[in-house]
């Protein structure tokens, strides 16, 4: 839309009101400062370097972090220890005789399940407190998938559950057999009075 052009009465009106208005009075710092000169432009350009430029130089070096899930063995290590040190130390070397020994070869996840539970609630009741339970180092297979299998499934299933009801109270410490009674492919269950 374009500007219409003032009446003679609104120009009137507009000049009597600029007369009437008094200035401002503008603070010394303002009136002292003067405007920018404009940079003056050359014609001539700066080269760019390509070999002074690197990719993220100036970014924040960050180390590289694999949050790997830690094996079985290196989980069970690491894990605090709940009953006598000099007993866990024995137990360790193989110089402690388990009580009583469960043999998982040839079942199927859902049978060694509840037989674990059945032998170990058993051996509870008997009131004995070195068992080992043998579950095998797994066949190894080869992998040709994206996603990386589990050699041994029971191996890992067992210390899982042992932490979970209706063992996790009646055991107090999970161990990797020693070479004679087994090696990785068993566990030292040391049971609670």
């Amino acid at each position: 839309m374009p500007r219409r052009k003032l009446k003679s009465d609104e120009v009137e009106l507009w000049e009597q009101v600029a007369k009437s208005a008094t200035p401002l009075k503008l603070p010394q710092s303002i009136k002292t400062v003067s405007k920018p000169k404009p940079k003056k432009t050359t014609k001539q350009t700066e080269k760019f370097e390509l070999n002074k430029f690197e990719v993220g130089e100036k970014a924040a070096q960050k180390s590289i972090k694999n949050d790997l899930k830690p094996s079985i063995s290196t989980a069970l290590e690491n894990a605090p220890v709940q009953m006598d040190y000099k007993s866990f130390k024995k137990m360790k070397r193989g110089k402690s005789t388990p009580e009583a020994t469960f043999d998982l070869h040839g079942m199927t996840v859902a049978q060694a399940h509840s037989a674990l539970i059945h032998f170990l609630l058993t051996s509870y009741s008997r009131n004995m407190r070195l068992v080992l339970i043998i579950t095998g180092k797994g066949k190894f297979q080869k992998d040709t998938g994206p996603i990386p299998r589990q050699v041994g499934i029971l191996r890992h299933q067992v210390p899982l559950w042992l932490r979970m009801p209706p063992l996790r109270d009646k055991v107090l410490q999970v161990s990797e057999a020693h070479g004679k009674h087994g090696g990785s492919g068993a566990y030292y269950v040391y049971l609670r009075k």
